[in-house]
């Protein structure tokens, strides 16, 4: 059975190259092993940079983008498959249905809400793959220090912290996706602090 992984990521052009890098990286390796890539669907920034790189190397990339984004040409035209849907809550039911992991590169503030809402899903059991957190450069240092301080003070468990896995570089996400602690839906049980 195919491997699916949807990555988060952001659509601006003018993060600094490193980002395009890790994203090329990544791509290149989903692509070795055979992984479907689903993403929301861009042509612009990491989002176009992902689905480029995987085409090139001969790799599948799935598209979910909203009609109204569509309607301003902000969708990759050269895509395995576009799935246009209705809305962003739309959009985000479809990115995570059926894969095997979700992975966050940095990004903005739709990245961000991406990554915040998978995270609370799956602490309520109703998400239980790996969710990977691409800190490069430690980008992602105040979320994390952010998500610690929640679990401190009370405000999530201490076994909360096993939702979420960061990683460094790129060459990581996979294993991490691997080695990442299992997780089921009867976590329902340990929502509440």
């Amino acid at each position: 059975m195919e491997k699916r992984i949807c990555v988060f990521c952001a659509s601006s052009n003018k993060v600094a190259k490193i980002h395009f890098d890790a994203t090329e990286v990544m791509a290149k390796e989903l692509v070795k092993h055979g992984i479907t890539t689903v993403f929301g669907g861009g042509s612009a920034g990491l989002m176009g940079h992902l689905a480029n790189t995987v085409l090139a190397h001969g790799g599948k990339i799935i598209g979910i983008l909203p009609r109204f984004m569509d309607k301003v040409e902000w969708g990759h035209k050269g895509l395995s498959e576009l799935i246009l849907v209705e809305d962003m809550h739309e959009r985000k039911k479809l990115l995570i249905k059926d894969v095997d992991a979700v992975v966050a590169l940095p990004g903005g503030c739709g990245t961000l809400e991406e990554l915040m809402e998978v995270i609370t899903l799956k602490r309520l059991g109703k998400f239980t793959k790996p969710i990977i957190i691409l800190n490069l450069n430690g980008f992602y240092d105040p979320l994390v220090e952010l998500l610690n301080r929640m679990i401190d003070e009370k405000f999530m468990r201490p076994e909360h912290a096993a939702i979420w896995q960061v990683v460094a570089t790129p060459e990581e996400i996979l294993p991490a996706i691997e080695s990442a602690p299992a997780w089921s839906a009867d976590k329902i049980n340990i929502a509440a602090v």
